[in-house]
């Protein structure tokens, strides 16, 4: 064990409240692409860019358009948790981990069993029709080409915040809530680049915060702990 795993082992040992914030890069170990390293979504080539097409605007003016890249590159049905995904619910049930916060909308950490998961950006697994609001799951959006309607009519909408729409404000209550709380605060896989989800980090008061990550964060300097590494790796390496 490296000397920075075993101090990450002892801030563990010692946590009574551990929040976990999460990014892309907990997820690419399962498999399901990011959007700004190298061979993530935005280095790839489109007839828009990623970033357009994921926007409230082009979701109203293009909605065809808009899913058939959604279905292409957003839902990955055959994507199971990885080794930070099942550490990190196997801390919740030993009692430890009080929260994950994540900006993925994959459901992994679900899959993997953690309960008290808040989810920044929505989820893929969570659709609703824009008009009567009934809700649809995602095996409604997978399997259809069209863009998918509503027994009312109405077009339905994944349950996901598109560029220019605003996160949830209840969601972001209960996160910085957590946050604040906490007295261990592990960020895992995420540049801390997108706000506000990453202003969230302002919010912490403990004495132990941790970072995890394969490239610098802006953040490295006031980290007390900071890994260079793949977080399912790390994570997997904590004993209980």
């Amino acid at each position: 064990m490296t000397a920075e795993l075993k101090k990450l082992q002892e801030i563990v040992n010692q946590a009574k409240n551990i929040v976990f914030f999460g990014g892309a890069g907990v997820s690419t170990e399962s498999g399901i692409p990011d959007f700004r390293s190298v061979d993530g979504l935005y280095s790839q080539s489109y007839k828009y860019p990623p970033e357009t097409i994921l926007s409230h605007e082009f979701f109203m003016d293009n909605t065809e358009e808009f899913y058939r890249f959604y279905r292409n590159k957003m839902l990955c049905p055959d994507a199971r948790p990885n080794k930070a995904h099942i550490k990190l619910a196997e801390l919740e049930t030993a009692g430890k981990l009080k929260a994950v916060i994540t900006q993925n909308i994959d459901g992994l950490h679900q899959m993997a069993g953690s309960k008290n998961v808040l989810e920044l950006h929505g989820s893929v697994l969570r659709n609703y029709c824009m008009k009567c609001h009934q809700f649809y799951d995602v095996e409604t959006i997978a399997e259809g080409e069209e863009v998918p309607k509503c027994s009312c009519g109405g077009t339905i909408k994944p349950d996901v915040v598109l560029y220019g729409e605003g996160l949830d404000s209840d969601v972001m209550n209960r996160s910085v809530a957590a946050i604040t709380k906490a007295d261990v605060l592990i960020i895992g896989g995420t540049s801390l680049a997108v706000y506000p989800a990453a202003g969230l980090i302002n919010y912490y008061r403990g004495n132990h915060l941790v970072l995890i990550n394969k490239s610098s964060t802006p953040m490295d300097a006031i980290a007390n702990l900071a890994i260079d590494g793949k977080i399912g790796e790390v994570l997997g390496a904590i004993k209980l």
